[in-house]
């Protein structure tokens, strides 16, 4: 970081780490023991749509991977325009289902189209809440999203899932950036 940059108050982005996903399946141990929270066995990995010829190479490499995967992804649109690359194991594949977000990660980062890629998200359930793991690209950190509506979500929840994913997970520590995710595959 330069000079300019610390004057001006701009911060270096942290490189995504893809690796950190397989960081997952212990954390869902420490959710499942200490908080009762469960894997459903959905996961997605969600990017932005480009205009022009960005766009067009971008959705031909994930028609690319979705022909390649034999039926395991799907893809959904959100009402936000974000496409979702969805992805449903049985609840106790987890290691399985890290690893196929894993795959569809590096394949677009080795497409270049890392910048593109938002988050990836890992769903669970309590059995009355549902609950995103959210790995935010950009940050390279994770955070957890628990929504109770259509546009509410359970902060109490998302702060006590925190505390019990301390030291299993790179957490984000500004909670500004624990972005709501409505309207996610799964949630």
């Amino acid at each position: 970081m330069g000079f300019l940059d610390i004057l001006l108050g701009r911060s270096k982005a942290v490189p995504p780490n893809l690796d950190q996903l397989f960081s997952l399946p212990s954390a869902a141990i420490t959710l499942e023991t200490a908080g009762g929270w469960h894997a459903t066995g959905t996961g997605s990995v969600c990017f932005k749509s480009a205009e022009g010829g960005g766009f067009t190479a971008l959705r031909a490499e994930v028609d690319k991977l979705l022909a390649l995967d034999n039926g395991k992804f799907s893809s959904v649109t959100d009402s936000y325009g974000f496409t979702w690359l969805v992805r449903e194991t049985t609840p106790d594949n987890l290691e399985g289902l890290v690893t196929d977000l894993h795959g569809v990660n590096t394949s677009l980062v080795d497409a270049g189209f890392g910048s593109a890629l938002l988050c990836t998200l890992v769903n669970f359930s309590n059995g009355s809440k549902s609950l995103g793991l959210v790995y935010l690209y950009k940050r390279g950190s994770w955070y957890p999203f628990v929504p109770v509506g259509a546009d509410r979500r359970d902060n109490a929840s998302e702060l006590q899932i925190k505390s019990l994913l301390g030291t299993d997970l790179r957490l984000e520590s500004d909670l500004a950036r624990w972005f709501p995710v409505y309207g996610a595959p799964g949630l």
